[in-house]
C-alpha cells in the first residue's frame, strides 16, 4: 500500500480505516498498558544526572521536530545552558557499539550516511554535541562522559522512548492534528493525542503547533515558518552568507525535497515567487545517484537534503547545475518561550546552568 493511501485513510474514519480499526484497538491497549506500567513503577525509567527535555510528536511522519529542536537549542544556549542532543538517527549506519558521537572532533570524519540527515543538520545549525543511538539512556550516559560540560539533554523524537526519564516534554503537531483520531494502522497516531505523561514532569507538556492555527483541542502555541532566499550550496556548507538566488533572475527552477511533506516546501518556494518544477522524494531519501537531470540549470533543495550533497561531488557529477539551499526561518511565538522558561525554572536549583 502506498503512502498516499494511508494519508487518505488517516484523514477520516472511512471504510478502510474502520476495517483496520481492530488492529489499532490492540495497539491502543498495548500503549495504555505500557504507560501504566511506568506510572505505577512496574517498569522503571532510567534517570540521568542532568535534566532531560524531550521533543516529539504523537503523529506518524514529520511534524516539525527538527526545526523545533534547532530553535530550542539556540534558546537554551542564549539562556546560558550547555545542551547536548540524543537522537535515534534514522538511517544512521550501524556501529559495533551502537552509538555514534557527532561533535567538533568527529564531524570532519562523518557524513549523513553515517549519522542520518537530521542529526547532521542539527549539528551544522547549532554546533551542539549529539549522541546517535537507539537506546537513549545509554546514549545520554555516553554523551555526558564525552562532554561533561553538558548540563541539559534534549531528546529528539523521544516521546515514545519511555525507558529514559524526562523532566520536560514539548509535543509538536502540524496541520494534520490527530488526523481521524485513531492509532496506526487505522489512523496516523503513535499514541493517543491526549495521553498522560508516563513519568513525573516538572510542568505540563508544552504543545507547539507547526501550523497557522491549533489543529487539536490541546492548548498550545503557534510557530511561524518562512523560507529564506536560497543560498548557494557551497556557501551554505561553508556557513557564510554569500550568493543568493532571486526569483526574478532565474526563470523556472527545479526544486527537490526528500522530506515528509514535500509539497509544503514547493508551495513555500512558489510563495517566494519561484516558478517551480517539483522533484518530490521519499523522506530521508539517500543520494546514491543524484536524482535530477544533468541538464538542470538551477536546483533548490531543503537543508535536510543539502547535508547529503557535497559541493565537490555536485560539481563533478552535475557540472551544469547550480544548487541552492532554501533554509527555514522557524520561530515559535513568545508565549511558547515563556512556557518553556517557566518549566525550566521549576527544575531543581542544582540542575540549572553552571
Amino acid at each position: 500500500m502506498s503512502a498516499d493511501f494511508f494519508h487518505r485513510t488517516w484523514a477520516r474514519r472511512g471504510l478502510a480505516a474502520r476495517l483496520l480499526w481492530p488492529v489499532s484497538a490492540l495497539l491502543l491497549g498495548l500503549v495504555i498498558a505500557r504507560r501504566l506500567a511506568y506510572r505505577c513503577g512496574w517498569m522503571h525509567a532510567r534517570r540521568l544526572p542532568v535534566p532531560v527535555l524531550v521533543i516529539g510528536n504523537r503523529i506518524v511522519g514529520g511534524a516539525g521536530k527538527t526545526p523545533t529542536t534547532i530553535a530550542l537549542l539556540h534558546h537554551l544556549q542564549r539562556a546560558g545552558w550547555h545542551p547536548g542532543v540524543l537522537t535515534r538517527g534514522y538511517k544512521a549506519a550501524q556501529t559495533p557499539g551502537g552509538l555514534v558521537c557527532l561533535d567538533a572532533a568527529t564531524a570532519p570524519t562523518l557524513d549523513a550516511s553515517l549519522t542520518g540527515d537530521e542529526p547532521l543538520l542539527i549539528w551544522r545549525r547549532t554546533s551542539v554535541p549529539l549522541m546517535i543511538g537507539p537506546n537513549r539512556a545509554a546514549a545520554g550516559e555516553a554523551l555526558l562522559k564525552a562532554h561533561p560540560e553538558i548540563d541539559i539533554l534534549v531528546c529528539d523524537d523521544g516521546l515514545q522512548h519511555l525507558k529514559l526519564h524526562r523532566d520536560i516534554e514539548v509535543v509538536v503537531f502540524d496541520e494534520r492534528g490527530a488526523g481521524n483520531g485513531w492509532l496506526m494502522p487505522a489512523g496516523p497516531l503513535r499514541e493517543p493525542w491526549h495521553v498522560e505523561p508516563a513519568s513525573a514532569l516538572v510542568a505540563p507538556p508544552v504543545v507547539l503547533y507547526n501550523a497557522a492555527r491549533a489543529s487539536t483541542p490541546l492548548p498550545g502555541y503557534l510557530a511561524r515558518r518562512t523560507l529564506c532566499a536560497p543560498l548557494a550550496l557551497a556557501h551554505w556548507w561553508a556557513g557564510v552568507d554569500g550568493e543568493r538566488l532571486p526569483p526574478s533572475q532565474c526563470g523556472p527552477v527545479a526544486a527537490l525535497a526528500g522530506i515528509a511533506q514535500p509539497d509544503r516546501f514547493f508551495d513555500a518556494l512558489r510563495a517566494l515567487g519561484f516558478a517551480v518544477t517539483p522533484i518530490p522524494l521519499p523522506d530521508h531519501a539517500s543520494f546514491g545517484t543524484l536524482p535530477w537531470p544533468a541538464s538542470t540549470p538551477h536546483l533548490i533543495v531543503t537543508e535536510k537534503d543539502a547535508v547529503k550533497l557535497d559541493p565537490a561531488r555536485v560539481a563533478r557529477e552535475r557540472p551544469h547545475t547550480q544548487v541552492w539551499v532554501a533554509g527555514l526561518d522557524f520561530e515559535p511565538e513568545p508565549g511558547f518561550w515563556q512556557a518553556l522558561d517557566a518549566a525550566l525554572a521549576r527544575l531543581p536549583a542544582t540542575l540549572h546552568p553552571h
